[in-house]
């Protein structure tokens, strides 16, 4: 009898544990009868491409959550008009509001402070931790620079190939780059495709114009011209809209050109012209940060990344870059491979792309200078870029 006693007991303990236990596991679900209200401010719309990704991870939210979660979207919002935006959403009472453009970041810094019960998550920004830091104020950006780097590995590839055809001379190894403003997203972003393209080819250039505008289609593909018109072979971007493909696409009955894209596959727009395209996926952040605000965790416990205080990144890694579609019409042979051979090798921490024979100045002060024969480590403090030096001899800015 004394054996059956304690096999009952321990029965029943074994029971009341398991119950114990998925209670726990509900209880990180919360109240399924929640709701809270999730604010976006988008500097543009699902037509232009980066828009259009914040967009893609809004929709995952919905997806998600269901009616759980309301949702809230201000778009084409002005940089200027941000705090207007922000304040909005605010009364609305939404819980946790995402705003998708650096311009934002000064604007939604300051109305996180007088709103503290309010989560606000900047992307492409750096001022989490500065002072003052709150606790409801975080910034978020994928390590862009990883796929960037492997883009400029297949134009690289693309220029030998057309060196090896005598389609092109060594003097016309040059690549050209629309860039929207000399910001350190932009400069990190553009040497590390160089970087990328002279790993193949070491004799190859870039000139770089600025467009100063995120997103204007007309100068964007203007710009793409004048490079296309001084000799540029290839073209890629840090610019918002397809205006440096469609440029691409239409200058390749006189000119030779291929285009490498930014925020989405730009195939279908110039299926003769471009090659590959990179881009950050934000899903994992804000879907994470979502149900971090969902169950009253603090955000930087949820999201999976390199975390700096208030601040996360990541790579390929935990799938935050993605390489797009490679063009199999046009790519060069043995790209595919490489590509896949490269995002390994990031995902391994194998390559530190900021390196070598080189020499980086302050675009805002010459007697600021950087060597990079020992290296710099892209994103090691934030998740924001932080290299903002052209390099000497090979990068000209028009």
């Amino acid at each position: 009898m004394k054996k059956v006693h304690l096999i009952c007991l321990i029965t029943c303990a074994f029971v009341v544990g398991i119950f114990a236990f998925y209670n726990f596991i509900l209880s990180d679900k919360t109240d399924e009868n929640k709701t809270i209200d999730v604010g976006f401010v988008y500097d543009g719309d699902e037509s232009t491409p980066y828009t259009a990704n914040f967009i893609q991870a809004q929709r995952a939210i919905e997806y998600e959550f269901g009616d759980r979660v309301v949702c809230h979207v201000k778009s084409n919002v002005h940089e200027e008009d941000g705090e207007t935006a922000i304040q909005q959403l605010i009364d609305e009472k939404c819980d946790l509001i995402f705003t998708t453009s650096y311009g934002y970041g000064e604007a939604a810094k300051k109305l996180a402070i007088k709103h503290p019960q309010i989560q606000f998550c900047q992307a492409t920004c750096a001022n989490a931790n500065d002072e003052p830091a709150v606790s409801n104020y975080h910034t978020f950006m994928g390590e862009i620079y990883q796929g960037r780097y492997i883009a400029g590995v297949v134009a690289g590839m693309k220029l030998q190939e057309l060196l090896d055809n005598k389609d092109i001379t060594e003097s016309q190894m040059k690549v050209g780059y629309v860039g929207a403003f000399p910001y350190a997203e932009v400069i990190s972003g553009y040497t590390a495709f160089l970087l990328g393209v002279r790993s193949v080819v070491p004799e190859a250039t870039m000139t770089v114009k600025y467009s100063d505008t995120w997103s204007n289609y007309n100068i964007e593909k203007e710009l793409a011209e004048e490079l296309i018109d001084e000799g540029c072979v290839i073209i890629s971007q840090h610019s918002d809209t397809i205006g440096p493909a469609v440029a691409c696409e239409n200058a390749a009955a006189e000119h030779v050109v291929y285009h490498v894209g930014y925020n989405q596959s730009m195939i279908d727009i110039a299926p003769t012209t471009s090659l590959i395209s990179t881009r950050i996926n934000w899903n994992h952040y804000m879907l994470d940060a979502t149900k971090a605000v969902y169950t009253d965790k603090k955000i930087e416990n949820v999201v999976e990344g390199h975390r700096h205080g208030y601040d996360v990144g990541a790579g390929f890694e935990q799938d935050w870059v993605q390489m797009m579609e490679l063009n199999s019409h046009i790519a060069p042979d043995g790209a595919a491979a490489q590509v896949q051979k490269l995002i390994q090798a990031f995902k391994n921490d194998k390559i530190k792309p900021f390196v070598g024979d080189y020499i980086g100045v302050n675009p805002f002060d010459a007697s600021d200078t950087i060597d990079l024969k020992d290296g710099y480590d892209e994103n090691a403090n934030s998740s924001a870029p932080s290299f903002g030096y052209v390099l000497k001899d090979v990068i000209t800015i028009e």
